[in-house]
């Protein structure tokens, strides 16, 4: 310290004290901010109605190239017993952001429409909101699916003003979405809550495979360019965060393979699989192009990554010589021997079978998650609101992220992991809840589209032994009542508690 300085501070020691404070200040800031980059950004890619057989990683017999999705496999983590919260888009959308299963909402059974009134409810924290108070920059790409509340004039929706819900208002800094499905109107871009441009067009209605509802349109949303353009604003976002002080969370909730099933022209005919096979593999070189944008910013090492999709396929398969989508693309399925989009599990989406909702969960996080690690751990995307808690190494609030338990451990190789088992849930409400290998399903079909249908709660219930039989072909409640009564009783409690972290 220099002699003079010392002089001035020991005739004026006030001066000693403020130039301490301020310096202690200034290296707390620094400190502050070295621990916010040292946190790793978190990206989060969710594909839509993408089964557990579409990614040739889960399906070696897959003949649907998808190399982005196999190598993220290769550098990272593959999970084989991952679940949706539930076999269709919105609630398993409402369960990822919240941690919280969406049938403890008003939403008990079914999808929000285009104009859905928006269900995520003000006082209910979503991962976007935590991560924001840790520091994180927050931006979403893709499609919302949960409510954005359309401002209306009299009975009239009235575009020209900004809606008051969506992305914008539970936790994101950033966010260019589309209001549902593609294939519900209105065919919009909403841009930090505001349209891009007004809905002067009608989209008419189409048949599958590219399959769309009579509707409003905007100029700027070309159904073939939206998963483009997803990319671009996400590419976007990335790049933009390269030179920043804080790190990022970016959410990437895709539109495909859903219907309408609308690959580019530079994908047509690309894998002899019709449109759906055409449409996957754009929906892997889609993945691919972000990955990019983050190993061209610099930012790849310290990104976590996850990639799965919101439930199964809705491809059926077909075990006769009937036609397939191979041979008719107006068809919706496949023989086995072209493709089975949803693996060997029974079902499609929207059931309670495996098919629904065990779904593709890849994870890397380079340093961290071990190259081409596979976990058969039981898991469920609400768990990823408590994993990113953990990597912040933030407490969770009491009154946030209900149904969610950290995967933290699973990703650094560890076998100690606790969590109540999985409540599955389908389309129309039907209930499964999975512990260990049983799976008990409360109620008597799929509680979808698959035959038998069945209903909610109707007798008699199915109990899986899924380890001896992972298709679900056998039905065991006879040998094994007193698994089923005791897995029925923990599903009502899990149900009825309110929570069941």
């Amino acid at each position: 310290m220099p002699a003079l300085f010392v002089r001035i501070c020991l005739l004026f020691p006030f001066c000693f004290v403020v130039v301490l404070q301020s310096g202690l200040k200034e290296d707390g800031e620094l400190a502050a901010a070295e621990q916010q980059k040292a946190r790793p950004n978190i990206l989060v890619i969710l594909a839509d109605d993408m089964g557990y057989g579409d990614v040739q990683a889960y399906n070696s017999k897959s003949k649907i190239p998808t190399p982005h999705l196999n190598k993220l496999a290769e550098q990272g983590m593959r999970f084989t017993d991952a679940h949706t919260p539930s076999a269709v888009c919105t609630p398993t959308r409402y369960g990822l952001l919240t941690g919280r299963y969406c049938w403890r909402t008003r939403l008990k059974k079914g999808v929000l429409d285009g104009y859905g009134e928006p269900l995520i409810e003000p006082e209910q924290a979503t991962i976007a909101e935590f991560l924001q108070r840790a520091g994180y920059v927050t931006g979403i790409a893709g499609k919302w699916h949960l409510g954005l509340g359309f401002a209306k004039n009299g009975n009239e929706f009235d575009f020209s003003k900004p809606v008051s819900d969506g992305p914008h208002t539970h936790g994101f800094d950033e966010s260019f979405v589309i209001p549902a499905s593609l294939d519900f109107p209105p065919y919009v871009y909403v841009q930090n809550g505001v349209l891009t441009e007004f809905p002067s067009m009608i989209q008419p209605a189409r048949k599958f495979p590219a399959f769309m509802r009579k509707g409003e349109l905007s100029p700027d949303l070309l159904p073939v360019d939206v998963l483009d353009d997803f990319v671009d604003q996400a590419s976007r976002f990335i790049r933009r965060q390269a030179e920043a002080k804080q790190p990022f969370f970016l959410y990437l909730p895709l539109s495909a393979p859903h219907k309408p099933v609308l690959p580019h022209d530079r994908f047509r005919g690309t894998t002899e699989l019709g449109p759906y096979g055409d449409f996957v593999a754009q929906v892997d070189s889609t993945v691919g192009e972000v990955l990019a944008a983050l190993e061209e910013s610099g930012q790849a090492d310290d990104t976590l990554v996850v990639y799965t999709s919101d439930n199964g396929s809705f491809m059926y398969r077909y075990e006769t010589d009937r036609k397939d989508h191979v041979d008719d693309e107006s068809i919706q399925g496949y023989r086995p021997e072209h493709h089975t989009a949803n693996a060997n599990w029974r079902g499609t989406k929207a059931d309670v079978w495996e098919a629904g909702h065990r779904v593709p969960f890849l994870v890397r996080w380079p340093g961290k998650v071990t190259a081409g690690g596979v976990c058969e751990t039981t898991i469920c995307l609400t768990d990823l609101f408590a994993t990113a808690a953990d990597v912040v190494e933030l407490e969770l609030p009491e009154n946030a992220a209900q149904d969610s338990f950290s995967i933290l451990p699973l990703l650094k190789g560890e076998q100690e992991f606790e969590r109540a088992p999985v409540i599955n849930h389908s389309a129309a409400g039907m209930f499964a809840i999975r512990d260990g290998k049983w799976k008990l399903v409360l109620g008597n079909g799929s509680g979808g589209r698959q035959a038998p249908k069945g209903k909610p709660f109707a007798k008699p219930y199915a109990l899986f032994d899924l380890e001896a039989d992972p298709s679900e072909t056998t039905n065991v409640i006879d040998e094994h009542p007193e698994i089923a009564a005791d897995l029925e009783e923990r599903c009502l409690a899990i149900r009825d508690s309110g929570r069941s972290r």
